[in-house]
């Protein structure tokens, strides 16, 4: 899904549980630095007013890009050919 590709500063949620952390599937974070070239991302979790609680690096199975805004179609995969 080209849509779902990790960039710096794009708010993500946790996909597995990580206790060793205390972290947990639909923790929200925010990618602050990408690592590896690309292959693993530094994410910062925050509590409500703003303090981090948490910063790991993770690989991109373990997170997905949230959106707000909606997505626009992909053209090429919805074609239909008669």
């Amino acid at each position: 899904m080209s849509n779902n590709r990790v960039k710096l500063l794009d708010i993500v949620a946790l996909t597995v549980n990580l206790p060793e952390y205390n972290l947990w599937r639909g923790q929200v974070g925010t990618v602050v630095e990408l690592l590896s070239e690309g292959a693993a991302f530094e994410v910062e979790f925050s509590d409500r007013d703003g303090r981090v609680y948490e910063s790991i690096g993770l690989r991109q199975e373990q997170i997905m890009v949230l959106h707000f805004e909606p997505a626009l179609p992909d053209i090429k995969s919805e074609m239909v050919t008669a």
